[in-house]
């Protein structure tokens, strides 16, 4: 994804906020796959991630997530983490988000 806003911006200058934006939600998509995240909904209130049945996320982990941050997380179904969390800001929200998956991909399940 990288080498497609280098690539932009040498081609047509500095990315103005829209295109910044529309390549930091497709990053977040195609790592969200690679996880077996199903959808990412993401609003100023939090929002929900929904996971593959498939998905190599540790179980252990999301566990110990929902235990050490009860106020912020909880499950809503067996493939649904909601998340509590004042987002408004559209930055921190993509930011939330893209640490929550980097922690999911720092603890996937041994295969």
């Amino acid at each position: 994804m990288n080498e497609v806003k280098v690539e932009l911006i040498d081609r047509f200058g500095l990315l103005p906020d829209a295109a910044t934006n529309l390549l930091q939600i497709q990053q977040i998509k195609i790592d969200a796959a690679r996880l077996g995240v199903k959808k990412i909904d993401a609003h100023d209130k939090g929002g929900v991630i929904e996971f593959n049945q498939t998905s190599q996320i540790d179980p252990g982990f999301l566990v110990g997530l929902l235990q050490s941050n009860p106020s912020r997380y909880r499950f809503d179904g067996p493939t649904r983490l909601k998340i509590i969390e004042s987002l408004t800001d559209r930055r921190e929200r993509v930011g939330f988000i893209t640490t929550l998956l980097t922690q999911f991909s720092e603890n996937l399940s041994a295969a």
